[in-house]
């Protein structure tokens, strides 16, 4: 009896502690300026950079206007929910006249293109803008869009799906082998670092960034840094990713150029535009199956990517 008494009150004080706790919410989503990110669910949303779009076209939202993606007037590889879209100019120059012509209900942006302008962006609507350099700012990023536009079970699932997909991929990737992301079509071009999107995903699949982690592993910037080639001739990684360029890049005429094992074995390989700012859904998951099958060819196949962006061999 006094056993039964003793469990009652036990469980009736357990009870009330329950029932006093206090409900603890989930933290309050931020952009990388701060701002706290409100459920808007706008209607108009800008771009002013080819994450932002991608992660609105990901979430089935046209943007009303986007920045221009290379040579082109807005990301046209994101589908054919781009076609009509009016391009804002460069995402460090963005043409703020249209964007106020085009009214939008939300502005989204690469913070460190737009930061001297954030006071003229926010006097035309609410402004989010995101450091998207790494594997984790995608995730967050990506997760605060989606919020914004009413959509957060959408942005989790995009996240969720993308990070079952790496790990898939990790296993199944045999490793061994040392890759470096080259830009820049100057005598000596830029080498990313590993906390770097494109980079962390080579580590992710098994293989080694020649280049290495960045001496200032606290900050996020610089994210890599000029290269010789004799310094590339010294890593000399089995792969070599560069940027596709308009113009011959003139590190490739020195003449350490063809002392590379990536060269003398045919695995140079440009890629697209969207190597560099492939914080979106769509531009990530395009990066992971292309970096995949080139590193490792006989365990992926080849992905569908849009022909205008598709990777090719470097001759």
């Amino acid at each position: 009896m006094r056993l039964l008494r003793l469990t009652t009150l036990l469980a009736g004080a357990f009870s009330a502690l329950l029932q006093a706790a206090p409900v603890v919410a989930p933290p309050a989503l931020a952009d990388d300026r701060g701002t706290r990110i409100e459920r808007l669910a706008p209607e108009r949303v800008a771009a002013i950079s080819t994450f932002a779009a991608d992660s609105l076209v990901a979430l089935g939202v046209t943007p009303v206007g986007a920045s221009t993606f290379g040579d082109r007037a807005v990301p046209d590889f994101l589908g054919p929910a781009m076609a009509q879209v009016p391009s804002l100019g460069q995402r460090a120059s963005t043409n703020l006249e249209l964007l106020s012509e085009l009214q939008p209900e939300l502005i989204l942006a690469i913070r460190r293109y737009t930061e001297p302008h954030a006071r003229q962006f926010e006097t035309i609507a609410p402004f989010y803008a995101f450091d998207v350099i790494g594997y984790d700012d995608s995730l967050r990023a990506v997760a605060g869009i989606a919020a914004a536009l009413g959509q957060a079970d959408a942005g989790r699932a995009l996240n969720d799906a993308f990070e079952a997909k790496v790990a898939d991929y990790a296993a199944r990737a045999p490793g061994g082998i040392r890759a470096v992301l080259l830009a820049g079509s100057g005598e000596a071009p830029f080498a990313y670092y590993d906390h770097f999107l494109s980079t962390d995903l080579l580590g992710r699949l098994g293989a080694t960034n020649a280049t290495g982690p960045s001496p200032t592993s606290d900050q996020a910037i610089p994210f890599g840094y000029q290269i010789s080639l004799e310094q590339l001739l010294a890593l000399n990684p089995d792969v070599i990713f560069m940027f596709a360029s308009s113009t011959r890049h003139a590190y490739a005429d020195n003449p350490i150029w063809p002392h590379l094992e990536a060269v003398q074995n045919g695995r140079v390989y440009e890629v697209g535009l969207h190597w560099k700012e492939g914080g979106g859904p769509i531009a990530r998951n395009l990066i992971l199956e292309e970096m995949a099958w080139r590193l490792y060819p006989k365990h992926f196949e080849q992905p569908q990517v849009p022909a205008e962006i598709a990777s090719r061999t470097f001759r």
